[in-house]
Formats: C-alpha cells, structure tokens, sequence
C-alpha cells in the first residue's frame, strides 16, 4: 500500500506563493522589455497597460476582481486566499521590481521563451501549492481538480480569444513572437501539472 501524500505546511505554501509570483513577474519583464504580450489574464492587462499607459499591476489585480465569486464558490476559501495572496504578490512585485532591476533591449525570440520559460515554472508552482492567478486560471484549476481537463489545453483556448485582440491591436510580427513565448508556456503547463504525478497539497 503506498503511503499518503504529505501535505504542504503553511511555511511551504508562503516560499511557494513567493516563489511562483516572483517568477511569474520576472517573466512579465522580459514580456515588457521587447514589447510583448502573453495569454491569460496577464496578457490581457498587458495589453490594456500598453494602450493606456497605466501600470500593469494595478490593471491585472483590477481585470481579476470579477473571478473571485467562482473561486469562493467552487473552489473553496482555500483556493481562493491563496490565489489572491498570489495575484496581489504579482501586482506589487511588478511596480518595484522595476525600481531593482532594469532590462535593456531583449530580442524579440529571447524574451518570448524566456518569458514563457519563467512564466510556466511559477505556474507550476503555484498550482501544486493550491493557488493560480486569477482569471481564466481560477476556471483552469477547478476544471482540472473536478473534470480532469488539462489546465493548459483550457488556457490555450482563452490565450487564443487574447492573441486576436492583440493582433487587432499591435504589430503582426510582435504578435506572432508572443504567440512563441505563449506556446513555450502552455506546454510546460501541460505536460507537467498532472495530478498523477504530483499529488501533494
């Protein structure tokens, strides 16, 4: 008979809500500093901060809001006060981490899988401690925990809704290596966050 999974302490899921956001952040620089976009929530925001001018921060932590009823009701309070720890970690770290840490030019292919690169491995660790970053990723965790549908085939189809706004919106080439950094990212995604092999909460 094999053993229950342990499960994560309290300390493990504040280094991981840290961690995932810090790495997720990291990866909305190297989006920043070649102009590019990405799926999901986050691409979103990008999006609306580039054609507004106004902080990506405070955009993505706005464009969130209306998901949290879903994770409250079907998720659990659990779910939910990691995942608002975690989407408010990523707004904060994106206005000061700026302050620290300033990228030059970044070529347009190295920023994109950088970005997916960074951007999948705080995914992952935020899902395997229990939280996401809001948005489509609130419905993505539930679908996976509940119907056994693949967390980043759903965000694939979300990013795609995200890509066409963005092509209406910017350069098609700009487009084109985002959608690069995008597909680095739900690959990742989806060939590592299965719960046959990681089970722990």
């Amino acid at each position: 008979m094999s053993e229950p999974a342990a499960r994560h302490t309290f300390l493990d899921d504040v280094q991981g809500l840290l961690v995932g956001s810090l790495l997720v952040t990291l990866s909305v620089q190297f989006l920043q500093a070649a102009g590019l976009v990405t799926g999901q929530m986050a691409g979103l925001s990008l999006i609306v901060a580039y054609a507004t001018g106004w902080g990506f921060g405070p955009v993505f932590f706005v464009l969130n809001l209306p998901f949290w009823w879903l994770a409250l009701a079907r998720v659990g309070p659990a779910f939910t006060l990691k995942t608002l720890a975690a989407v408010g970690l990523l707004s904060g770290f994106s206005m000061a981490l700026p302050s620290v840490l300033t990228l030059g030019a970044v070529a347009a292919p190295v920023a994109a899988v950088l970005a997916g690169v960074t951007a999948g491995a705080g995914l992952l660790v935020l899902f395997r401690h229990g939280a996401s970053l809001g948005g489509v990723g609130i419905v993505a965790f539930w679908l996976q925990e509940t119907r056994g549908i693949r967390a980043g085939w759903l965000q694939l189809g979300f990013d795609a809704v995200v890509f066409a706004l963005a092509f209406a919106v910017m350069a098609p080439v700009t487009v084109l290596w985002s959608l690069l950094g995008a597909a680095v990212l739900n690959t990742i995604i989806a060939t590592n966050h299965r719960r046959d092999r990681y089970i722990a909460r």
